[in-house]
């Protein structure tokens, strides 16, 4: 089966063999021969003894398999599409289970490096924030409370979940920070809030079209990797400003182009004032980002809630998910009725 997966491109060169259990799953063979003196092995007799029985139906099934294989592609393609499907299933949770798997005290920490820990031990008072890129992570590290503040910065846009197999997922460097960062179990595991190593789980991107999109992506990963985190309420949205606005000594800052229009109409027509649009989180200073974004006494906290869970699930498939036509589709039907000036092109 191996040497048919290669001959048809099922199986790539770098890629290891299936095994013969993910050939055998779920295929039953029915061989029936006939010997004159059989031996059985054990009192069930569930297995025979006759040495020289093997050979024969190796080098049989072998041959007349191969021909009949040859002969009938459809049926080879469906064994080896159920087949590998069973390796990437067997495979991802092989990865699950040592991604998940606590170490031992006399073994290295698991959490990923680039996790900027608080000091409290509690996860009801301790928080973490999903920041975009190092140079946001940098500023963020800077600017927070390291009592109950975790920072993780995450390099990127993470993998669209809803596009991946699970055995891709376990092995992608973002998504395996964060499971561990956070103290995730297994994908379609109970969720377990005892492991949860913070109880609020904050979104920092940054306020424009990419900072969008990965904000999407890990939503997406949230919501289906372990939704009772977003329907127990432990995902949040921040949300740090678009605009700072200096006019003499006094500075304020607008969270959208409606605040910043509302800010300058209420200054007289010959006032003057400088207009700074933040491009991202990196640009802001530590302490202005403590101040805007992450100070719990002046910030502003979105709590993530599912109110319809099927109809959210139906959105994800269809924006998030691999087929391009129901995308379309709903793009075509609902384009027209968007209101262009909310977008940030």
């Amino acid at each position: 089966m191996n040497a048919i997966a290669r001959k048809r491109n099922r199986i790539k060169e770098n890629e290891s063999n299936l095994g013969g259990e993910n050939i055998r799953e779920g295929l039953t063979a029915v061989i029936s021969v006939k010997v004159p003196d059989p031996e059985f092995e054990g009192q069930t007799k569930t297995k025979l003894g006759n040495t020289e029985v093997r050979g024969i139906v190796d080098s049989l099934v072998g041959e007349v398999l191969t021909e009949y294989l040859d002969f009938r592609p459809n049926v080879a393609d469906a064994i080896l599409e159920k087949a590998i499907q069973a390796f990437k299933a067997a495979e991802a949770a092989r990865h699950a289970r040592e991604l998940v798997r606590r170490k031992s005290v006399l073994e290295s920490s698991p959490l990923p490096g680039k996790l900027a820990d608080c000091s409290s031990r509690d996860p009801s008072e301790s928080e973490i924030f999903l920041v975009e890129g190092d140079s946001a992570g940098g500023s963020a590290k800077q600017g927070r409370d390291r009592r109950f503040q975790a920072i993780l910065p995450l390099r990127g846009k993470i993998i669209n979940i809803e596009k991946t197999d699970d055995a891709k997922v376990y092995k992608n460097n973002e998504i395996q920070a964060l499971i561990t960062g956070l103290g995730l179990g297994i994908k379609g595991d109970e969720f377990d809030v005892a492991q949860l190593r913070y109880h609020r789980i904050c979104l920092m991107t940054d306020a424009d079209v990419d900072g969008a999109h990965i904000r999407t992506l890990l939503l997406t990963f949230f919501y289906r990797y372990q939704r009772a985190l977003i329907e127990q309420g432990f995902i949040y949205i921040a949300c740090p400003p678009l605009y700072k606005v200096e006019r003499g000594k006094n500075h304020y800052y607008c969270y959208s182009d409606r605040e910043l229009q509302e800010l300058a109409a209420g200054f007289p027509s010959n006032a003057n004032y400088t207009v700074q649009r933040f491009k991202g989180l990196g640009e802001m200073m530590p302490q202005q980002l403590w101040d805007t974004t992450m100070n719990p006494e002046t910030r502003t906290l979105k709590q993530v809630e599912i109110e319809d869970a099927a109809e959210a699930d139906r959105i994800f498939t269809v924006l998030m998910g691999d087929r391009v036509a129901p995308r379309r589709e709903f793009i075509e039907t609902y384009g027209s009725k968007m209101n262009l000036t909310d977008l940030d092109i």
